[in-house]
């Protein structure tokens, strides 16, 4: 993944590795790296980022994502 230079971008990166986390049910490394890069930027996410986010860390505390390398 490229490195994240812009706040559109981090929205449009983090919409795009998100759906494909729920698509595969799969997190690499690489996909944490991005979404805890996005989330601790001093920008604010939208309603529907905060949602994914929130979506993919309870399927992880369910046991629904397979964390791999």
């Amino acid at each position: 993944m490229n490195t994240l230079t812009t706040a559109s971008n981090t929205y449009t990166s983090l919409g795009h590795v998100a759906e494909r986390i729920f698509a595969t049910g799969k997190i690499t490394r690489e996909d944490n790296q991005l979404l805890l890069r996005a989330a601790l930027q001093n920008s604010i996410l939208t309603p529907s980022e905060m949602a994914q986010v929130r979506g993919l860390f309870d399927r992880l505390q369910m046991g629904l994502l397979k964390v791999i390398d």
